[in-house]
């Protein structure tokens, strides 16, 4: 056994952490029920789902499965994305048509081809910061952020040397053209509600 013997011992033995092994720890711990957790840049976030949270997530999910079947979309679940630690469990994410699972039984970023995120109060900079950063790095063709907060929506789409060329911001009641992308549907959101 080793026993560390001052601080910048254990900073330095962080280095080693792996997604796996924190992952590990956050099942180990009592989340409470009604909270979800991601790891963003080695960093463990828990956020509160709220019913506004909740209702545009069922929404999202419900428009994307009047194309698609229900193995292809997926609400928290975990996926490693580009950049150090980011193990992100998306409120709606959509797998490519044959996507498989890697040797760990997780999904790969590779087969994600849209993501959406609703801001929570908390950590809703990590869906406009390093979540952003680490979609874009993974290529993900679409990424949308949906804000209860301001009553908008953000697209972000066409990804190219780790950022979004494509930005496009609207209220929500304005339909989200996605026919030109990957996705190729239109999202209605006259339905979200605003928190």
């Amino acid at each position: 056994m080793t026993v560390l013997t001052d601080r910048s011992e254990m900073a330095e033995s962080s280095d080693e952490l792996t997604l796996d092994m924190m992952f590990e720890w956050v099942e180990t711990m009592p989340v409470p029920e009604g909270y979800r957790v991601e790891i963003v840049g080695g960093h463990i976030f828990m956020a509160h789902q709220r019913d506004a949270h909740w209702d545009i997530i069922a929404n999202l999910i419900e428009q994307l499965r009047a194309k698609y079947p229900r193995k292809r979309v997926k609400s928290d679940v975990r996926v490693d994305y580009p950049g150090h630690l980011n193990g992100f469990a998306s409120d709606v994410t959509l797998m490519a048509e044959g996507a498989a699972k890697n040797g760990k039984g997780l999904w790969r970023y590779q087969d994600v081809e849209f993501v959406a995120e609703v801001i929570s109060r908390k950590t809703g900079a990590n869906d406009y910061g390093p979540k952003k950063d680490a979609y874009a790095a993974a290529g993900v063709p679409v990424y949308l952020i949906v804000d209860p907060y301001t009553g908008r929506w953000h697209l972000h789409t066409k990804p190219k040397d780790g950022e979004y060329r494509g930005e496009l911001s609207l209220d929500f009641g304005d339909e989200i053209d996605l026919t030109g992308t990957v996705v190729g549907l239109v999202l209605e959101t006259g339905e979200f509600p605003r928190d």
